[in-house]
C-alpha cells in the first residue's frame, strides 16, 4: 500500500468547503471532487486526509492532503491524471509518495492562513471573488497592537462555532498585518484552526481596525465575557500552507 501526499491549490468559490461534517450530502465539496477522480483512476474507494478543513467559499494555495493506493501508476502520471480529470479550479501542484505513517493532518505542526483586504477607493473587478473590500480603510496599528493579546497558547472556544472539539485550546505562532493604500494583508500561523476560528479573528481585528469596538475586547473574548465578531467573509481567507 502506498501512501500519496498531493498539494493542492483551489479555487473555493463555487464549493461547500473541504467536506461538510455531519451532513450525508457531501457533494459540491473539495474532498468530493478528489474522491470521484480518485475512485476513476484507481477504482478504490480511499480516505482522504487534509491539513485543514476549509470553510465554503474559503481558497487555497497549498492544501496538503494523502491517501492510501495499490495503485502501481508513477507518480507524474497520477498527478497528470488529477489535473486531467479535476474541474479547471482545482490543481494538484506537487506529488510525494511518503512514509506508511505520515497523515497530514495528524503530522501537520503548523497551518498558515491569509487574509486579503482590499481598502482602495474603487473594489477590482477582477479581485472581487479573492479579497474583501472594507469601504473604510482600518487603522493597521491599532489591529497590530490588538493581535499581540492572541499569541501563544489560548483558549478559542469563543473565537469559534465549533460544536464539538477534542481540546479548544490553540497555539497562535505569528500574526502578521501588513497593510498599504490598496491592500491589507493579515497572516496567521497556527498549530491548527477551530471551525471559523481564522475568520472570525480577523473579523473581530477589522472591527478593532474600523473602531467599532475596543483593543481591549481581545482579552474579554477569550476570557468569555464577551462575544467576538462576525467571521469575516470568506472569499478573502486561503489557507497558505501546512508545515511538518
Amino acid at each position: 500500500m502506498r501512501n500519496i501526499k498531493l498539494t493542492l491549490e483551489y479555487d473555493g468559490s463555487r464549493y461547500n468547503g473541504w467536506q461538510r461534517l455531519g451532513k450525508d450530502d457531501n457533494s459540491g465539496t473539495i474532498e468530493t471532487k478528489l474522491l470521484e477522480v480518485i475512485k476513476k483512476m484507481s477504482g478504490e474507494e480511499v480516505e482522504l486526509n487534509c491539513a485543514a478543513r476549509t470553510e465554503t467559499g474559503v481558497h487555497a494555495h497549498g492544501q496538503v492532503v494523502n491517501f492510501k493506493t495499490t495503485s502501481p501508476m508513477k507518480l507524474y502520471e497520477i498527478k497528470n491524471y488529477f489535473n486531467r480529470y479535476l474541474p479547471m479550479d482545482i490543481a494538484v501542484i506537487h506529488i510525494e509518495e511518503m512514509p506508511e505513517r505520515f497523515h497530514a493532518s495528524l503530522n501537520a505542526k503548523s497551518v498558515t492562513y491569509l487574509y486579503r483586504i482590499s481598502v482602495g477607493d474603487v473594489p477590482s473587478v477582477f479581485e472581487r471573488k479573492y479579497m474583501y473590500y472594507c469601504f473604510k480603510k482600518p487603522d493597521v496599528d491599532k489591529m497590530v497592537v490588538a493581535s499581540k493579546a492572541l499569541l501563544g497558547k489560548h483558549d478559542f472556544k469563543n473565537f469559534s462555532t465549533v460544536k464539538k472539539a477534542k481540546s479548544t485550546e490553540k497555539d497562535i505562532k505569528s500574526i502578521d498585518i501588513y497593510g498599504d493604500e490598496n491592500e491589507i494583508q493579515i497572516t496567521i500561523t497556527a498549530n491548527s484552526f477551530l471551525h471559523n476560528m481564522a475568520r472570525m479573528m480577523v473579523g473581530t481585528l477589522l472591527d478593532i481596525g474600523l473602531s467599532n469596538r475596543p483593543i481591549s475586547d481581545i482579552e474579554k473574548i477569550l476570557a468569555g465575557t464577551t462575544p467576538a465578531s462576525a467571521p469575516a467573509k470568506p472569499q478573502g481567507l486561503f489557507m497558505e500552507e501546512a508545515a511538518y
